[in-house]
């Protein structure tokens, strides 16, 4: 038998040793025990980083559906699947058993089919977090269609991009959804994008929030009417292992987006095996993780990694500040939520607030704790630890990309002892490497460097869509037969790792690498900073100087800007050294973020070098707040 689901720290060792001696064996176990085949496979793994071409489970036969679905049913039907917590808490919550599910998906499997879409075609998801969602991702795999969810937040101009770029045949998408007090007018969204683009022949408009909205003739319809047509029963699509399941794209360093292309078996085997470990679920357990969809971790652990193990799924349609900051708290509390999955940026948000939100809720039921998209601070984590989890629940820092399709260093709870701002030991399978600016590998520890991996994971992505030669040249060409994931790590006496930023990220002040995080950390911890960003910018003498962005909390608001200044300075020079002081300070209202709440520091490297026009700050249109980029230029030195 394989170690599935490793309970305690020894065992995660003669783990994590199998796995590395031999990967094949070790994740041939997993996937023979824990998955239905329709055919097994021929070989394990093939693999070539040159080219590069990876194979996992060659020329094996199954359909992802049937081990979200079809194989609980006879055990698990009446188990609750989703729940769908709306927008408005007074609306009604939705329990969807996995029977329903199953119905549901097949229902919009077969009206895709109607629609003319098979195995192979695109499909776009443009969606608010409604079941139907949820649905549509598996209804495309059920048929083999591939899915390619964009964020329901985006504008028609980036709709537009991914729509043409993966060729899509057909759009899902609702008249509307709500956030917080706002509606937003998604199928006005897709009306925009699709005059840009004229590749899609259908849209399916969910009826959410009932506003008016146009209806072009012979293209769009309603889906409901269709869905009450259907049969709910759906003969699954048989696949190969290596077949596409979906195409999700990601911000590219050149401002033209990378479709990922994730493929089926190898990421269905690794997604359902770190959700098992990362998160310890147990039968009983309901599980939230607060993320979208439209983003890999609402694929890998909302959707996939939770029914591929049988679990309950709560999705969250609203924002964390609706209708008020307590919003998180009383969710967790009414369904008495045992593993619960943000991001630090919510953390930080949250813990601005008045601590009434948090204390006025039961928060008893939670175990694990977990936080996604960036690493997380010193300050955010304690409070979190200390707040959330009443010191009793590990907090399980998680970090991973679009890119590997699921987590690849993180602690397993109860069994990994965790550490602040790091994300500590890689899973079983994962071969992290520290490479210097040599290109050669670095073997001691208490040392940064760039991380790679040595070895294939099954859920790696195969590909960007449509564009095999740029696939090559980001991930496989700066280090022979390594993978460079972007990002520089630092890894500590034990070997526990923490990652410190992307390495675009590191800044050369005075021939010294400085890394963003550490000092972010560090200004972070300022008892009147809620949140901040640091870039470079052009300097005479030492080359690049470093250029602040801070946002304060209310308490800092009044006090006087020069004081503050010379404190953090005073904070970043305890904690890093002088060195590392900040040449320009500017205190802001906001930072320019992505959707999934990454900060853009490429807008602001923009601002600190004076390169302020539009020309020079490309597109903002995909921001999450780009009104706060021209605010900031203008209090800008």
């Amino acid at each position: 038998m394989s170690n599935y689901h490793i309970k305690h720290l020894e065992e995660y060792f003669q783990v994590y040793r199998k796995s590395v001696h031999n990967p094949e064996l070790y994740w041939a176990e997993i996937a023979e025990e824990h998955f239905l085949w329709r055919k097994k496979w021929d070989q394990v793994l093939h693999w070539d980083f040159n080219k590069p071409e990876i194979i996992w489970f060659q020329n094996a036969k199954l359909n992802i559906t049937e081990n979200c679905l079809d194989r609980h049913l006879s055990i698990r039907g009446d188990k609750t699947a989703i729940i769908f917590e709306p927008n408005n808490p007074e609306e009604k919550a939705d329990y969807i058993t996995y029977n329903q599910l199953h119905k549901r998906v097949c229902k919009m499997a077969n009206v895709l089919k109607d629609q003319g879409i098979g195995k192979g075609d695109r499909v776009c998801l443009y969606l608010p977090m409604i079941p139907e969602l949820a649905v549509a991702v598996l209804a495309c795999a059920r048929i083999g269609a591939i899915h390619s969810v964009v964020f329901a937040g985006f504008s028609a101009t980036a709709l537009a991009t991914r729509i043409e770029d993966c060729q899509a045949k057909l759009v899902i998408t609702s008249d509307g959804s709500y956030r917080g007090a706002k509606t937003i007018p998604l199928k006005k969204i897709v009306d925009e994008a699709l005059e840009k683009s004229k590749v899609v022949k259908t849209v399916l408009v969910v009826k959410r929030v009932d506003i008016e909205i146009n209806f072009k003739a012979k293209r769009d319809q309603w889906i409901q009417p269709l869905l009450d047509k259907a049969s709910p029963k759906c003969p699954i699509e048989i696949m190969d292992a290596e077949d596409p399941l979906f195409i999700l794209y990601t911000s590219g360093s050149t401002g033209k987006p990378k479709g990922m292309l994730h493929t089926t078996a190898g990421y269905m085997v690794y997604t359902a095996f770190t959700f098992k470990n990362v998160f310890q679920y147990q039968e009983e357990d309901v599980y939230w993780c607060t993320a979208d969809i439209g983003w890999i971790t609402g694929h890998s652990y909302i959707v996939y990694g939770p029914l591929l193990n049988g679990a309950t799924t709560l999705m969250f349609e609203g924002v964390p500040s609706y209708p008020d900051y307590s919003r998180f708290w009383e969710i967790v509390e009414k369904h008495k939520v045992n593993q619960f999955y943000t991001a630090p940026t919510a953390i930080r948000a949250l813990a601005k607030e008045n601590l009434d939100f948090v204390k006025s809720r039961d928060l008893s039921s939670l175990k694990v704790l977990g936080t996604v998209g960036e690493p997380i601070n010193e300050e955010a984590w304690h409070w979190y630890n200390d707040h959330v989890g009443n010191k009793n629940c590990p907090i399980v820092d998680t970090w991973w990309q679009t890119e590997t399709g699921g987590i690849l260093i993180s602690p397993v709870p109860f069994s990994t002892p965790t550490k602040p701002t790091y994300a500590t030991l890689p899973l079983p399978g994962i071969q992290p490497a520290l490479v210097d600016e040599n290109a050669n590998e670095i073997h001691q520890n208490q040392i940064n460097g760039n991380l790679c991996i040595k070895f294939p994971w099954p859920s790696v992505a195969r590909s960007i869509w449509g564009n095999h030669q740029r696939y090559k040249d980001t991930y496989f060409s700066a280090y022979k037969n390594m993978y460079f994931t972007g990002d520089g790590a630092f890894r500590d006496e034990v070997g526990y790792y923490r990652i410190t930023g992307r390495v675009d990220d590191v800044i050369i002040v005075s021939g010294h690498n400085l890394g963003t995080a550490p000092i972010e950390d560090a200004i972070n911890e300022h008892p009147a900073v809620a949140e901040s960003a640091i870039v470079g910018f052009p300097h005479d003498i030492k080359g690049n100087a470093l250029y602040g962005f801070v946002i304060l909390k209310e308490t800092g608001q009044m006090r006087d800007r020069d004081n503050l200044s010379a404190e953090v300075n005073q904070q970043i020079t305890e904690r890093i050294g002088p060195i590392a002081k900040l040449d320009k300070i500017q205190f802001v209202s906001g930072l320019p973020k992505t959707r999934s709440g990454k900060i853009m520091r490429r807008i602001l490297r923009k601002i600190a070098g004076k390169q302020t026009t539009e020309k020079d700050l490309g597109d903002t249109s995909t921001l999450l707040n780009p009104d706060i980029v021209q605010e900031i230029i203008e209090e800008s030195y």
